[in-house]
């Protein structure tokens, strides 16, 4: 105990001794003439020995709101006395080491780095400066650099950069000098104006000087150099000046011997500063031919094949990868021109915008060139790319509005109400008395006929190449003749295509199946091996078609053929996808989101890479090739025959690279030189047990959810004659990564140096002589949804009123369906009459984006709960008069466009000021939304159907005034955020009743791109203040019931019919009685937003906001793309935190 109260007295007195010093070195400061030097030399002697000695004493020195550090500061400022300045930067040597940021902190924001930058420069001009001064200034500014955010400025300012510079030229064999003067030179560099000036004053080659070949001596020192030389590499200046002086070839040369040397990876540290060097200096044009013509491409590419093995050389393979696929030289898209295949000429081009530059482009430019090859690239791949992209965001939107007229609803008129009377006819549900005639069923859309019935259609003309159908329905030979007992179907003969099925195929017969039979002699793909029917007397093979009337009560394979006859599709297709015709049974067992297996980006790039190093592997031999119309189909049995002439096909070439690798590039949207990410493809003549990799190499997303688990669908005909007719997930080894093919500039909106992106996967057949389909999302063409509606009208009982009207002709001359679903009235009485004119309306619409297929199959599952007998689907039609567009595009659904409609325009952007002549569904359907405001019935409810390629579940974005200026600076008055949170509601109750739907995912913030978009021009014109765009998933989900599984056709219908069911909910909570509890939930949910009201974040608009952990491998996805056009467009999310819950739970009940 005594000796415990001894060491704490000593301490006590250490500590007073400390402060004891420090206030006789204040008064020696303070003196007007410091004549006592010894004094001052002693004192801080003692204080050093002090500090060295006691780690409290430091504590001291540092504590908060002690002047230690000024006193010190000051006497380093004023003393000249060579002995003292050394003691003071002793000291500051101690207390800096320890303590981490803070003691640093404190120095800097005490003027420290301005003393010892002054003192270096004055110690600089004197003759032959103390190397001791030297090493412990340059020590001391080596601990304080990279903490100084000004450093480099003030470094620069103060004339220090010359000073080390100098010293390190003087002391290149000097290794105990060396090395701090390294270290001070590297935090020079970082700033980019030193680089320059350093670069000037001959540094990039004193870097030479130090770095070398393979030693274990002084390794600590030529790390320094590397890290220094990489940061003065950063600039363009030094870059080029490495390449004039021939230091690719030798960094090249440096790796080489390390990788050779280093066989127990002790060094890797070492060998990935190199690499970093070389980065940078390929950063540039000149670097990356110095790079190739060093034979760089083969040298990383061996020596990281050396490194796989090794988990712990990840870092050295990852950095390798990404200067391979930087240098990789640019190629073109096989393509003669990114416009697409099919043209659709238009009476009215439009003024500006991409299509007007469109058709104002010369003939004969090349189109498919990267401009920008006479720049250079100031791209810079990250080695640290996340699915958070917008980490590395202001998380203020520069996007979101700010102005607050813009943000406030109100009904805008803008068409004489003459104009929209006209609207009238298809809202005879307001006027109807039900008096005259008994309760009908109203069908009023010209060409939608019944099989049996004769039909004409100038718009497509089916050829039969090899099959007779024989059904219940009807029989169809390959002559045109019909059998005895069947009516004729004209002279136009149909048939069905199936490419690679041979002559002698054997199938096994499923009893009680009806039959297809195939005469196997006729040449593929009719027009390239011959024309005409082939003879009676051709050898055939027998098939059959999967009866699934009891498991797709909607789907019936003959009425589809008969849809088929009445789309206009701009090819002019001859041809069915046999799973449009069969249909799809969704799978009874789970697909779970795939597990990524790790290193398979990087497997897949230097697969790609080899492309490069052995040239004479490659084929490249063109297989499908849609730009040579007469026959696009090459066929020498040695390889995979594709076709995608279909409806909602999109194939545009397939190149086979290697014996089972293919290169897929898509079709444009017709009118349009981009969007490319739907694709709908057959392929046939494949090898059973061997896998397939195939390559679309010109997607434009910068990220997908292809990198997250989302597996592409695939369509086995033998399974489906087998009596498994569906969509499987499949594929392995997917990823989705930034290629070599460049995008012109013409493509790219204007910006250079962009690039394409690959999506690739892998997949082994099952099936010998098999077709098969692949496609980005379960297909759901127009043709399926008339025939989908003509079975829907089967199921209406006498209580379902249902009307189907053509609101309009599209651009390709195809219908554009109305329907209006609500509730018979119970009897003719006024009473009832009068209910049932004055139900709310609900307005829903869906896929106005045609690669979104979801959208389809969400409504699909609304309709029929719609049209369904249930009591509670009862119970909503009796609320409500629904106003449906299924299908606000069907030209683009036809032709296969991911976005755009014929006009070339994305219809989802054209809300504000549609026209008749371009848009005419848009145009049509917000007069509709005018006609209802203009009489007083505006609609309860919005709602958008569409799909998300890049996020997870099912989510709502809807408008607030009040949410979207939280995400600003704007200043406010409480008056203008006034609003019902209703909006609210409804999202909320899908998230109690649909597994897939996420709350946390939803946000209901405005932005300015999206101002001209359906669900912000209905909220602000049209006066609904429920105004919605629900997006579904293309991936999955990772939340609720159906975490960690991909979303199928089953979840998207159940999503569909949920949200019937929350409607229901809705009405309840609106209806009069439940009124004022409704209020009283309104003020509990505005009290929830105030405190959260912090909490609400919201990322870039362009940068689409990911949920995904990062993965061990570095995804490098390389999201340097503006997102300008990218579809996925209302994401602005708010923080799952700031979900305003539902305090009474009996309220939605």
């Amino acid at each position: 105990l005594q000796c415990e109260w001894a060491g704490q007295n000593r301490c006590r007195l250490n500590s007073s001794r400390v402060l004891m010093l420090l206030g006789q070195l204040e008064r020696l400061n303070g003196e007007a003439v410091v004549t006592d030097i010894e004094a001052i030399r002693q004192v801080t002697g003692k204080i050093l020995h002090l500090i060295q000695t006691q780690e409290k004493t430091r504590k001291e020195i540092m504590t908060k709101g002690s002047s230690g550090m000024e006193v010190i500061l000051t006497s380093l400022e004023n003393t000249r006395d060579l002995q003292t300045i050394l003691n003071i930067l002793c000291i500051l040597n101690e207390l800096l080491t320890v303590g981490g940021g803070r003691r640093v902190g404190v120095f800097v924001s005490k003027g420290g780095t301005a003393i010892v930058l002054q003192l270096l420069v004055q110690s600089g001009k004197e003759a032959s400066p103390s190397e001791e001064l030297m090493l412990h200034l340059h020590s001391l500014l080596a601990k304080v650099g990279p903490k100084d955010r000004k450093f480099g400025i003030k470094a620069r300012l103060n004339g220090a950069l010359n000073v080390t510079v100098n010293l390190l030229k003087q002391n290149l064999q000097n290794h105990k000098l060396l090395l701090p003067c390294l270290q001070v030179l590297r935090v020079y560099s970082s700033n980019s104006v030193n680089a320059v000036s350093l670069g000037k004053s001959g540094v990039v080659e004193l870097m030479f000087k130090v770095i070398g070949p393979y030693s274990k001596k002084n390794t600590t020192l030529l790390k320094v150099a590397l890290d220094t030389l990489a940061a003065l590499l950063k600039s363009k200046m030094n870059a080029r000046r490495a390449v004039d002086r021939a230091h690719v070839p030798a960094l090249l040369a440096i790796y080489q011997d390390w990788h050779r040397n280093d066989t127990r990876h002790r060094h890797m540290l070492i060998r990935k500063s190199i690499l970093g060097c070389i980065k940078n200096i390929t950063n540039i044009k000149l670097g990356r031919k110095a790079f190739i013509d060093a034979d760089g491409m083969r040298i990383l590419y061996n020596t990281s094949a050396e490194c796989l093995p090794v988990r712990t050389l990840d870092p050295l393979v990852n950095t390798s990868s990404l200067i391979m696929r930087k240098c990789f030289p640019k190629n073109r898209l096989p393509l003669p021109t990114i416009k697409s295949v099919f043209h659709h000429p238009l009476q009215h081009v439009p003024a500006s915008g991409p299509v007007a530059q469109l058709y104002s482009q010369p003939p004969g430019v090349d189109d498919v060139v990267d401009e920008s090859d006479d720049n250079e690239d100031t791209e810079v791949d990250t080695e640290n790319d996340t699915e958070n992209e917008e980490d590395e965001k202001d998380p203020r939107n520069d996007d979101i509005e700010t102005d607050i007229n813009k943000l406030r609803s109100r009904q805008v008129l803008t068409r004489p109400f003459e104009e929209l009377r006209v609207y009238e006819r298809f809202f005879r549900e307001f006027s109807e008395d039900f008096q005259v005639k008994a309760l009908p069923l109203l069908i009023e859309w010209e060409g939608l006929e019944q099989p049996n019935m004769t039909l004409q259609s100038p718009c497509l003309m089916l050829c039969l190449n090899k099959w007779a159908i024989k059904s219940p329905s009807f029989r169809l030979w390959s002559n045109g003749t019909v059998s005895s007992g069947m009516k004729e179907l004209h002279s136009i003969p149909f048939g069905i295509c199936w490419d690679g099925v041979c002559d002698k195929l054997e199938l096994e017969l499923v009893q009680g199946l009806s039959q297809l039979l195939l005469d196997a002699s006729q040449s593929v793909n009719g027009g390239c091996g011959g024309e005409g029917p082939q003879e009676e007397s051709g050898e055939q093979a027998v098939l059959e078609v999967p009866d699934t009337a009891a498991l797709l009560p909607l789907h019936d394979p003959d009425l589809y053929l008969v849809m088929v006859k009445g789309t206009c599709s701009v090819p002019g297709y001859t041809e069915v996808a046999y799973p449009d015709y069969f249909g799809h049974v969704a799978p009874n067992f789970r697909e779970h989101i795939l597990e990524r297996v790790y290193g398979v980006q990087r497997s897949k790039i230097f697969q790609d890479i080899e492309r490069l190093i052995h040239p004479t592997d490659i084929l490249d031999k063109v297989v499908y090739d849609l730009d040579l119309q007469s026959c696009p189909v090459i066929d020498d049995g040695e390889c995979l025959k594709f076709n995608s002439q279909f409806e909602s096909g999109n194939l545009r070439k397939a190149i086979q690279v290697r014996k089972f690798e293919y290169d897929l590039v898509l079709n444009s949207d017709i009118n349009s030189n981009h969007y490319h990410q739907w694709f709908y493809f057959e392929v046939s003549s494949m090898r059973v047990g061997v896998p397939y990799r195939f390559n679309i190499i010109n997607c434009e997303k910068s990220n997908s959810q292809f990198n997250y688990g989302m597996q592409v669908l695939m369509y086995s005909v033998q399974d489906a004659i087998s009596g498994s007719p569906r969509w499987v997930r499949t594929g392995s080894d997917i990823c989705y990564y930034k290629n070599h093919f460049s995008r012109s500039s013409i493509a790219a909106g204007g910006q250079k140096g962009k690039s394409y992106y690959t999506m690739t996967f892998t997949v082994t057949f099952q099936h010998k002589d098999d077709v098969c389909y692949f496609a980005y999302h379960y297909p759901y063409t127009y043709s399926t949804l008339k025939m989908h509606l003509q079975k829907l009208r089967a199921l209406r009982t006498p209580q379902i009123y249902y009307r189907q009207e053509q609101l309009c002709e599209t651009l390709g001359g195809n219908c554009c369906p109305l329907l209006t679903i609500t509730a018979m009235p119970e009897s003719t009485g006024n009473d009832h009459i009068c209910q049932f004119r004055n139900r709310p309306v609900v307005f829903l619409t869906a896929r106005v984006h045609p690669g979104e297929t979801n959208a389809s199959w969400v409504m699909k599952g609304t309709l029929e709960f719609l049209m369904s007998s249930s009591p509670l689907a009862q119970s909503l039609r009796e609320s409500y008069i629904f106003k449906i567009i299924p299908m606000l595009n069907p030209d683009g659904v036809i032709n296969g466009n991911h976005r755009c409609s014929l006009s070339g325009e994305d219809l989802n952007r054209q809300w504000l000021t549609p026209s008749a002549e371009l848009h005419p569904t848009i145009y049509h359907t917000k007069s509709l939304l005018q006609y209802l405001t203009a009489i007083g019935r505006t609609p309860l409810v919005f709602c958008d159907y569409h799909g998300h390629s890049r996020k997870k579940n099912v989510f709502m974005y809807g408008c607030s005034i009040k949410e979207t200026v939280w995400q600003t600076n704007v200043s406010a008055s409480s008056s203008d955020l006034q609003e019902d949170l209703g909006y609210r509601t409804l999202p909320k109750l899908l998230s109690q009743l649909a597994p897939a739907f996420s709350l946390s995912s939803c946000s209901f913030v405005v932005e300015r791109s999206k101002e001209s978009t359906a669900r912000v021009v209905v909220w602000r014109e049209i006066g609904v203040q429920r105004s919605y765009t629900m997006e579904s998933t293309l991936c999955g989900c990772d939340q609720g019931k159906y975490k960690g599984l991909q979303i199928g056709t089953r979840e998207l219908e159940e999503m569909g019919s949920q949200f019937c069911v929350a409607l229901l909910r809705l009405r309840r909570l609106t209806s009069p009685l439940e009124l004022r509890n409704h209020h009283t939930h309104l003020l509990d949910m505005e009290s929830d937003l105030i405190e959260t009201r912090c909490n609400i974040t919201c990322p870039t608009t362009y940068v689409m906001e990911e949920d995904e952990p990062a993965f061990l491998e570095e995804v490098d996805y390389s999201a340097e793309s503006d997102e300008e056009n990218d579809p996925d467009a209302d994401h602005a999310h708010l923080d799952p935190s700031s979900d305003p819950e539902f305090t009474h739970q009996d309220s939605l009940t």
